[in-house]
């Protein structure tokens, strides 16, 4: 079965924009988006400390097929994330060391499989970033399966190529692109306003006075 890519378009964030999002942590993102946009829990980093901050290139896979993704990777831009809808299956792996080296070649962001991946030890190696839902030592095939740049969902989360995907050890967000210019501002003024309740933790004033919660009775 061929695969299908859909002819899409996005704007591309600037450099600047960028950098502008790798200031801004998943959690504080998800929590100006009324604490929606986060992924599964069991989508987590390789390697404690990786992060991914960049614009998602989505793929949707048949079960235990690489194809699309490989088709994906070879194509897509520097920096760019691949975003993998892989049906969330465990214990088949759709990446693995091979793939991760022409990633890391073509200087892609990162990945994010909801699904299972192999060769572990090599991606660490490598320095390449990589979020996944599991780990298992069987491979997959290549029977072109899948769909590229089409509307996904990775682990209860709806991504369309283009999206904003942040993560961190404590897992992803994805900010859509259009609500972007909105959700970084609320996210800059939200850290502004946590840098304050340190500075007012750090003089003694408590949590239940600060955010003046209910006294027990």
């Amino acid at each position: 079965m061929a695969f299908q890519q859909h002819d899409i378009q996005f704007r591309v964030l600037s450099e600047q924009e960028l950098d502008a999002w790798r200031a801004i942590p998943p959690a504080v993102a998800s929590d100006c988006m009324n604490r929606t946009q986060v992924m599964s829990a069991a989508i987590k980093p390789i390697s404690v400390g990786q992060t991914l901050c960049g614009q998602a290139r989505t793929v949707t896979t048949m079960v235990g097929d690489c194809g699309p993704i490989c088709a994906l990777i070879s194509s897509a831009r520097p920096a760019e994330i691949v975003m993998v809808d892989a049906g969330g299956v465990e214990d088949t792996a759709v990446w693995g060391g091979i793939m991760a080296e022409e990633a890391v070649h073509r200087r892609l962001g990162g990945a994010v499989i909801d699904g299972a991946i192999r060769d572990v030890a090599d991606m660490r190696k490598a320095g390449f970033t990589m979020f996944c839902r599991s780990i298992v030592p069987r491979g997959p095939h290549h029977g072109f399966g899948g769909i590229i740049d089409g509307t996904i969902s990775v682990a209860g989360v709806p991504v369309r190529s283009g999206d904003i995907v942040l993560g961190n050890d404590d897992g992803v967000v994805v900010v859509p692109l259009e609500q972007a210019s909105t959700v970084l501002a609320a996210a800059q003024a939200h850290l502004l306003k946590e840098e304050g309740w340190i500075r007012d933790i750090r003089r003694g004033v408590s949590i239940p006075k600060m955010f003046e919660l209910p006294a027990a009775k």
